[in-house]
């Protein structure tokens, strides 16, 4: 029996919003620790040309046990992704001291494909249009129009949610 409640973050690595939303994310980790299991979903979208390779490098990155880490340090720099492209993926990777040459590698062989494939297949099932959008205990929220007040709903779901676990 965990005692922690899931709160996964439909998030793409060149999106502005998404970038903004790491406060929220932080805040949330520093209110409940382990007892808030935060999952970062890829949700790439078509017009920023390097999510893509962002979100199979954020996938090498958690696999070198970075991931989150990762996905931070490559949110601070959306714009420089947009204009440099997937360099900029390695050089966020030498800088967190993980094997950049595996994350060259990683995105030649396409390893991590198949879980961006797979979370992009299943946020479209449940609704997620754009990013970032938040799914706890079967409600989602999306903060892609707006971010105002979401945090607090976050919040409020996973009390709720903690305090039925308790029961």
């Amino acid at each position: 029996m965990t005692d922690s409640v899931i709160l996964d973050v439909w998030c793409e690595l060149q999106c502005s919003d998404c970038h903004s939303a790491l406060d929220d994310v932080r805040a949330l980790r520093a209110r409940y620790g382990d007892r808030l299991d935060i999952r970062l979903r890829h949700f790439p979208l078509e017009k920023h040309k390097h999510a893509f390779a962002a979100a199979q490098a954020a996938e090498e990155a958690a696999e070198q046990g970075q991931g989150w880490p990762y996905a931070e340090a490559v949110l601070a720099r959306t714009a420089e992704l947009g204009e440099r492209g997937e360099a900029v993926l390695l050089d966020v990777a030498r800088e967190l001291g993980l094997d950049a040459e595996e994350f060259d590698t990683a995105l030649i062989d396409g390893r991590h494909i198949l879980i961006v494939d797979a979370d992009q297949a299943e946020g479209k099932a449940i609704g997620v249009t754009g990013t970032p959008t938040y799914v706890i205990g079967g409600e989602r929220l999306d903060g892609g129009k707006s971010q105002e007040g979401l945090r607090a709903r976050i919040e409020e779901i996973a009390d709720r949610l903690l305090a039925e676990g308790e029961g």
